[in-house]
């Protein structure tokens, strides 16, 4: 679901060694803190191409630190009744309604992606909160009057602990917000390690929950590389992780972390198609693929990244991708004017123009050139990319690319689509359009996929469902949010209870209980 997650652990964080940067500190305990560690890692402006700041990296000291004020505050918080928690979820949810501008600019700053992006993703991670906000309602356990003479039955839900989010740049706002406010609903406590890339939005979100009221140490945020990651994958006081990135590090962090004794949920990458059929709305489905495959630069893990079009309508709607692809305005994240921003780094924009060229190599068929944009001022920046006539063997079908390059593949029938979709090892969405009832029944039914969306390009779930994929999209049993989130971040106890009176008597029976 993002390649920067990916980087870190593999290549290891860009270290700085500029101190004349404003440093991005750790937030453990109540309070912001530079922490043990000496090492940091550059944040760029993606619209202007310069570094802005350093984000300080944790060691396994800095990661001890939060982790045991995490524990040390969840003795009390696990006790606090619900009402209670709850009411701090209102007070958050306002204070997070109130400053949507004002997060929205920090991200726009570290990740590049336009303004009216940045509140998209704030106000569909605010809908988790809301969620939370019901969960009195969310966790009223079952009750069984006289199972058996004189025993009653009841279940009930129990926190778990110090949990963990690790999350990438591509959503620093929405994606966290998936995780800890049903963890810290539910009675948990929490830390949260973000990309080192866009690192400024989740020491906001920080704040924020100081105001709302929230005990010191219930929610923290440790900055870093691999280092931070291992050690909070293996600290024995961690009892849960969430993850969302891509499917090597999905599959790494799932493997360490069971390996651990800790429960995880590991989001992985994705390959997104959507089909368009010969009686789809072509303006409509144009338009809408358009925005799913080319917005926030294509940096999406919902993002349409392949179109499967019906061989008759191919031509006509390829000619449609390719005049609204070309019309985008791209430009900084901050310009009113910019649709589209850059990608978060320049490693990012080298990394997907070597696609291009490989795609170019293989012999697909280049529509759209976004090699050719040129923006003034710097920046990371590449237009939208349109490729035609593309194989299922090529590079550029096969690969998550995490960038504004959009891929179509021909088919002669939906049967043949269906079937081009399960072949792929990612299902994490997927699209159709059609005006047909009986083709989306086909479709939603036979497509071997976790979100399925008809006439909607980007099928995110809302916060009161569950989101997640299948295959190497999902490594974990638990997709997340929703009621599947609820019951990630809890455990189940179920009680026999007999209060025998005094005419009970005191006969022993020394076969298997049975009901009576």
């Amino acid at each position: 679901m993002g390649q920067t997650t990916e980087s870190q652990l593999e290549q290891g964080a860009l270290l700085s060694t500029d101190i004349s940067l404003a440093a991005v500190q750790h937030h453990i305990g109540g309070s912001a803190t530079a922490g043990a560690s000496v090492r940091s890692s550059e944040v760029w402006d993606p619209s202007r191409g310069v570094v802005q700041a350093r984000v300080l990296l944790a060691d396994p000291a800095d990661v001890d630190r939060a982790v045991a004020a995490a524990s040390a505050a969840f003795a009390q918080w696990g006790r606090t009744s619900l009402a209670a928690r709850v009411r701090v979820m209102f007070a958050f949810r306002e204070l997070m309604a109130a400053n949507v501008d004002e997060l929205a600019r920090v991200i726009c700053a570290e990740h590049g992606k336009v303004l009216d992006d940045a509140r998209g993703e704030i106000l569909r991670g605010l809908e988790v909160v809301e969620f939370a906000c019901g969960l009195p309602h969310l966790l009223k356990g079952e009750f069984s009057d006289q199972v058996s003479t004189d025993v009653d039955a009841f279940s009930f839900r129990q926190p778990l602990g110090v949990c963990v989010g690790i999350t990438p740049f591509n959503f620093p706002a929405m994606v966290p917000l998936w995780m800890y406010p049903l963890a810290i609903a539910t009675g948990n406590t929490f830390v949260l390690k973000p990309s080192e890339r866009d690192p400024s939005a989740s020491n906001f979100v920080a704040e924020l929950w100081r105001e709302a009221g929230l005990p010191e140490g219930v929610f923290n945020v440790v900055h870093g590389d691999r280092a931070a990651v291992d050690a909070l994958l293996e600290h024995r006081d961690v009892a849960a992780v969430s993850f969302v990135g891509s499917t090597p590090i999905a599959r790494y962090v799932h493997e360490r972390a069971t390996a651990n004794g800790k429960r995880v949920q590991a989001l992985g990458g994705a390959k997104n198609h959507a089909v368009v059929m010969d009686d789809a709305d072509l303006d409509f489905a144009a338009s809408q693929l358009v925005a799913a495959g080319y917005g926030s630069a294509g940096q999406r893990c919902m993002a349409i990244s392949v179109v499967v079009a019906l061989q008759d309508v191919a031509d006509a709607l390829v000619e449609r991708l390719a005049a609204r692809a070309r019309g985008l305005r791209v430009g900084p994240s901050l310009d009113p004017d910019s649709e589209m921003g850059p990608v978060v780094t320049r490693a990012a924009l080298e990394r997907i123009t070597g696609y291009i060229e490989q795609g170019l190599g293989a012999g697909a068929e280049l529509v759209v050139d976004g090699r050719e944009l040129e923006v003034a001022g710097g920046g990371f920046f590449l237009g939208p990319t349109l490729f035609d006539r593309v194989g299922e063997e090529m590079s550029i079908y096969t690969d998550e690319i995490f960038g504004p390059v959009l891929v179509v593949v021909r088919v002669a029938s939906l049967r043949e689509a269906i079937a081009l979709i399960n072949r792929s090892s990612f299902a994490n969405g997927t699209a159709l359009f059609t005006s047909s009832g009986r083709a989306a029944r086909i479709f939603q039914r036979e497509v071997q996929v976790g979100m399925i969306g008809v006439n909607v390009p980007i099928p995110v779930p809302m916060a009161y469902y569950s989101f997640g994929g299948w295959k190497d999209s999902l490594f974990g049993d638990h997709h997340i949010h929703g009621m599947e989130g609820v019951r990630f971040y809890t455990r189940a106890k179920a009680v026999s209870a007999r209060w025998p009176g005094a005419d009970s008597g005191a006969r022993h029976d020394l076969q298997f209980p049975t009901s009576t």
